[in-house]
């Protein structure tokens, strides 16, 4: 134990703070070891003030709580009964030990103020993340006393402006004009419908509406809403163009801030097309198209204009996104538009191999510094952290976030300090991406996971939700059962059964293995393939007539797959005597040999390819463009008869 880093860390502590502080640890665990089944003594909360403005702040409090035995809850510390009490004896007793020494020492020193003195806050150690002690820490010192360098003046700089843009969320006229561009009524319903769905999953789902609609809206403004620009087609012959340096802005271009413009020139033509990269969101409601700049923008105006509490997410190194408070899980979500992606912090440092730095969130109401939420790696992006004094970012954000919040009452002020008190014990764990999965880590219940279709391979709840299609009261009396995928809108059609709708490309598969739905954003596609590191993939529907019932008169199946180097797909239909091989070329294909069985089975097996990026790029299912929003690759058409 003497060896830990929580502990060393608290052991770096003035004796003041360090007597102080091992007082409250030895309360907390005594109070567990004399009422082990007391169910009020193993937890904390994070906003008390006691644990916020005594414990918080200090080096290698929380984290000694943490060795314990305590884990991280939404709004509190909780100690589980599964927690080793033994383990928490024994970090007891170091501190117990290490505290008497030096009240011995304190006593021989003749010095009994000492443990009252409360000294400025210690440096922030190179293990914890900056911010930690800005919660409830003494103010910092004045900016005369901090070196100002070029370096932080730009940075300063950076951050006014973002702080200053995000008011202009916050127009009612702009709001207003955003919600009527926003199918706002087609998403809630939308929304309800994901939540229902969730809630069948998993029954004591406790998400709110809310949680499904940022999920619908992202979807909706990707799929539909926004268009992603690498080159603008020549505005003559509509052919490639390439990019060839700036154009001076028009007056018009100026107005709507866009101080740069692209020159996307075309070789045929010899002709300049315009490419005005607009920072104000009311133009982008109606230009619809940018780069990750434009998408973040126009979507934080989208979730205020819906009244979703969002913040604008800004990244050091060249990328910005959106996060959306939720009210029922009680944090904030990560949402990047451009890649349709939610609860994924992990994406860029894990997925793309970012190497981050400082990562800043602007709001209405506050800046904060949330780097730590999109790094496992924190000692590594600590390394980086060189182009400002960790001092000077920590007073300016509290000088920012003090004149900004002077308006506020104190109701707001209270729920603001309890959500970021909420964030920094957050921070202070960085999470363990699992393997092979580029997202980062998968936050919340299996209800928020199914809702956002990524229950996957490795849950084995998920795996068990397999999909058994039986024809309604409906299919039996036409006798026919026609069901169709749209990869690109990730949902089925049931024709046969009105037009009923299945979002989401697991929920209407038997079986799958080691599949996921791959979106390639530099090239506008969509599909689905093997995940990473996988050697094979395998994806199954399957249609039961016999409870209704039925037999099977004729079938048909129209399949797409592309293959690229050696990879290879086995496209099967079967039934329990019959198994046929057809190609995945896009046509209809006619099974008369199943005639007369009650099950088929329609199956894609994936295999093959080369190198790093075999297991997705090589093997893929139903692939075409996000754009391509009304083609249907894959269609089952089986004519029934009675048994």
């Amino acid at each position: 134990m003497s060896g830990s880093q929580g502990f060393r860390a608290l052991c770096e502590n003035p004796t003041g703070v360090f007597l102080d502080v091992s007082k409250l640890l030895i309360t907390y665990a005594d109070n567990i070891l004399r009422n082990p089944n007391e169910e009020k003594y193993r937890s904390i909360r994070i906003g008390n003030p006691t644990f916020s403005t005594k414990l918080l702040p200090v080096k290698g409090a929380v984290e000694c709580l943490f060795e314990m035995g305590f884990k991280e809850a939404e709004t509190h510390l909780l100690f589980p009964k599964s927690a080793s009490v033994e383990r928490l004896r024994q970090v007891r007793e170091t501190i117990v030990a290490e505290r008497d020494q030096r009240l011995g020492a304190s006593k021989v020193a003749s010095n009994p103020q000492s443990a009252r003195v409360v000294p400025n806050p210690a440096p922030v150690p190179p293990s914890t993340p900056a911010g930690w002690v800005s919660a409830a820490a003494p103010p910092m010192p004045a900016p005369d006393s901090l070196p100002f360098t070029e370096s932080s003046v730009s940075f300063l700089r950076t951050m006014q402006s973002n702080f200053q843009h995000v008011m202009i969320y916050e127009s009612p006229e702009l709001q207003q004009k955003a919600l009527s561009c926003i199918p706002h009524e087609l998403l809630k319903s939308r929304a309800k419908e994901r939540l229902k769905q969730a809630k069948d999953v998993d029954p004591e789902c406790s998400l709110g509406e809310e949680d499904m609609l940022v999920l619908d809206l992202l979807q909706w403004f990707k799929m539909d809403f926004f268009s992603w620009v690498d080159s603008l087609p020549c505005s003559r012959c509509g052919g490639r163009t390439q990019p060839s340096g700036s154009l001076p802005p028009s007056n018009d271009d100026l107005h709507w801030d866009a101080g740069r413009v692209e020159n996307h020139y075309c070789q045929t033509c010899h002709l300049s097309t315009r490419f005005p990269r607009y920072n104000h969101p009311e133009k982008l409601l109606e230009s619809r198209r940018g780069r990750c700049g434009e998408w973040a923008n126009c979507f934080t105006l989208c979730c205020r204009a819906l009244g979703l509490e969002a913040r604008y997410i800004w990244d050091s190194t060249d990328h910005v996104w959106t996060e959306v408070f939720s009210n029922s899980q009680h944090r904030w979500l990560h949402c990047d538009p451009c890649e349709n992606a939610c609860d994924k912090p992990l994406l860029y440092e894990v997925g793309w191999g970012k190497k981050l730095s400082y990562i800043l969130a602007f709001s209405k109401d506050q800046v904060m510094d949330v780097t730590w939420r999109y790094s496992c790696k924190h000692p590594e992006v600590l390394s980086r952290r060189t182009q400002i004094q960790e001092k000077w970012l920590l007073h300016t954000l509290n000088g920012l976030n003090t004149t900004r919040q002077q308006s506020l009452g104190p109701e707001r002020k209270k729920e603001l300090m309890q959500r970021l008190l909420v964030e920094l014990v957050e921070f202070i764990s960085p999470k363990t991406p699992k393997s092979g999965e580029l997202g980062g880590r998968i936050s919340g219940s299996l209800a928020w996971r199914a809702a956002r279709g990524e229950t996957g391979a490795s849950d084995a709840k998920g795996d068990a939700e397999e999909c058994v299609f039986i024809p309604s009261e409906s299919e039996k009396q036409t006798k026919l059962f026609h069901i169709c995928y749209n990869v690109a809108k990730d949902c089925y059609l049931r024709v046969s059964n009105g037009q009923e709708t299945l979002s989401g490309w697991q929920r209407g598969a038997w079986r799958k293995e080691n599949v996921f739905r791959k979106e390639e954003h530099d090239w506008q596609m969509v599909y689905l393939a093997r995940t990473e590191g996988s050697s094979s993939g395998r994806i199954s529907w399957k249609l039961d007539c016999a409870p209704a019932g039925m037999k099977i008169k004729t079938a048909s199946v129209k399949a797409f797959s592309q293959t690229f180097h050696s990879g290879h797909v086995r496209w099967s239909l079967s039934s329990a005597q019959t198994t046929i091989e057809f190609p995945g070329d896009g046509e209809l294909h006619s099974a008369a040999s199943l005639s007369g069985g009650t099950e088929l089975i329609v199956e894609a097996e994936l295999t093959g390819g080369e190198g790093d990026v075999s297991s997705w790029q090589h093997a893929q299912l139903f692939r075409q463009s996000l754009k391509e929003t009304e083609t249907v690759l894959f269609e089952l058409q089986v004519k029934m008869e009675q048994m």
